[in-house]
């Protein structure tokens, strides 16, 4: 039969990506050629693995069968790998990190090159998600996570915490004065999440005691995109510090209700399935970041 591991490699990833022509991409080939592969490996296994309709391509059972086998030798081949790169002490091998637009932009890539630098033989894929993922489905190996957990099924390492406090630019202020007490946020235009609802508690004192929740003029599912849009003006935010030190610092943000702020740390960790055996270059990873971030995190 002579299933050669391209094949497989091709097969799983014209099964990620959804089409060939995607696969192709990813695989850096021509779409001809990852259609011819993926027949040939038909051909050898004397049957269908993928349904071809007019909108996409659906697994027959067989390619179910197929495919749970196929990942198990792709990491069983990776797991290989970086077996021998450990016995040299340097980790290796390919590395899938997922964490929201804002960590990534602000804290992950800035450390990306002292990373490389240090562990050149690992191969980093970066990926955005505003909210929380399936990692198998997304075939992610670390996720990075802000705020509290939920997921048992994960194992999860603490490697930072984080700061929140309300923001807002000068020009805005201008416009619109400044707040000087909670229930003056009742006159402004807040900037919100669309979800989870508890990003809409702000570290502030509400109803019996509780961090106030607030309901948003203007709402958007990503951090980055409230910065934005605190930045332009239109608005009072409350995000984490990883993300608005350099505007603090150039006063492009400044904190209002700082008196009244009821300090909370967003607790950041890294997490993995609890059953699968961390490997050499997700604790080289998590180290690193756990190591760069220090034990204040981010409180400037």
């Amino acid at each position: 039969m002579n299933i050669t591991l391209d094949e497989i490699q091709n097969f799983i990833a014209v099964v990620d990506t959804g089409s060939i022509t995607s696969a192709a991409q990813q695989l850096d080939q021509t779409v001809s050629a990852a259609s011819r592969t993926l027949g040939r490996l038909e051909q050898k296994l004397k049957t269908t693995l993928l349904r071809r309709t007019t909108r996409r391509l659906e697994l027959t059972e067989e390619g179910e069968a197929f495919l749970e086998k196929a990942r198990e030798i792709v990491a069983a081949v990776e797991s290989a790998e970086e077996q021998m790169a450990t016995r040299q002490a340097r980790p290796a091998g390919r590395l899938r990190v997922d964490a929201a637009s804002p960590f990534m932009l602000h804290v992950v890539v800035p450390l990306i090159a002292g990373y490389r630098e240090r562990y050149p033989d690992v191969e980093l894929e970066l990926h955005n998600s505003e909210g929380y993922i399936d990692l198998l489905e997304r075939r992610t190996d670390v996720a990075l996570r802000i705020g509290r957990l939920k997921d048992s099924t994960l194992h999860a390492r603490l490697i930072g915490t984080s700061r929140v406090r309300c923001l807002a630019s000068p020009a805005y202020l201008t416009r619109h004065g400044t707040p000087r007490k909670v229930a003056d946020l009742g006159g402004h235009s807040l900037l919100g999440f669309t979800e989870p609802e508890s990003l809409n508690d702000w570290p502030l004192p509400g109803p019996a005691r509780q961090p106030l929740h607030i309901r948003p003029t203007i709402g958007a599912s990503s951090g980055e995109t409230l910065r934005q849009l605190a930045l332009e003006g239109n608005g009072i935010v409350c995000l984490s510090d990883f993300m608005t030190r350099s505007d603090r610092e150039t006063g492009a943000l400044v904190e209002v209700l700082a008196k009244q702020n009821v300090e909370y740390r967003q607790p950041i960790h890294a997490v993995y399935y609890r059953n699968t055996a961390i490997s050499a270059r997700i604790a080289s990873f998590v180290s690193y970041l756990a190591e760069a971030i220090g034990e204040d995190g981010f409180s400037g």
